[in-house]
């Protein structure tokens, strides 16, 4: 997305709240790097939240995998991989002797592995979640050396991933709202991919506004603005 010359953008705090800004200031969330490839809110996280087109799954027309000459159902595999990354974060809760239960799931098409429970299991999610992210990236690879197949399943501990999809929800929204009032865009602080994939689906649901990423990882984040 290009931005008029000298138009006024605002840099948004997560909790909803604005600072103004000017289009080169990196705000709190770290500087800005120089803007990237603008991502479409329908696209954002795809490969860097580790997804792959179905061919490099090795998926047939019949959605069946191939692995060695077997064939495993799309559904078999994402059982495989769960079981692969839950075998793999209880022998972590036993080094760390953290209490906590492992539960598995499939959902659409994704594995999701979840550590369930409080105390010392919380701090495992880290500030941010930088901790829990980079759980996430050992259990894909994981279930990646189980079944031979790149996995992008979803790690939450202690539930923070849910808590923190409803707190982006209505971020989105309410900066859409915002964007709507004063016709001025914002920019949010800089998020990791599933955080910019669910603020674009909220400002989605809102008519008369347009989402859209710049900048590059770890500093990649979302601007809101009117459409055209």
């Amino acid at each position: 997305m290009t931005e008029n010359a000298g138009a006024p953008v605002t840099d948004a705090t997560e909790n909803g709240s604005a600072v103004a800004a000017s289009a080169d200031d990196g705000g709190e969330a770290g500087a800005i790097e120089r803007a990237g490839t603008v991502d479409s809110p329908g696209t954002e996280g795809v490969s860097a939240d580790g997804a792959v087109p179905a061919g490099d799954h090795g998926a047939g027309s019949d959605g069946a995998v191939g692995d060695a000459g077997s064939r495993m159902s799309r559904h078999d595999l994402l059982v495989a991989e769960g079981d692969a990354a839950g075998d793999y974060l209880e022998r972590l809760l036993d080094i760390l002797d953290f209490d906590g239960d492992i539960d598995l799931d499939v959902e659409g098409e994704r594995a999701v592995v979840s550590i369930i429970g409080g105390g010392d299991v919380a701090k495992l999610v880290g500030d941010h979640g930088e901790v829990l992210d980079a759980l996430q990236e050992l259990s894909r690879l994981a279930a990646t050396a189980e079944t031979g197949q790149r996995s992008r399943l979803m790690l939450d501990i202690a539930g923070y991933r849910e808590r923190r999809r409803a707190e982006l929800t209505e971020l989105g929204r309410q900066t859409a709202e915002q964007v709507l009032k004063s016709d001025e865009p914002v920019r949010l602080s800089a998020m990791n991919p599933f955080e910019r994939k669910v603020v674009h689906d909220a400002v989605g649901t809102v008519a008369g506004v347009i989402s859209s990423s710049e900048g590059e990882e770890p500093h990649r984040r979302i601007v809101v603005s009117p459409a055209d």
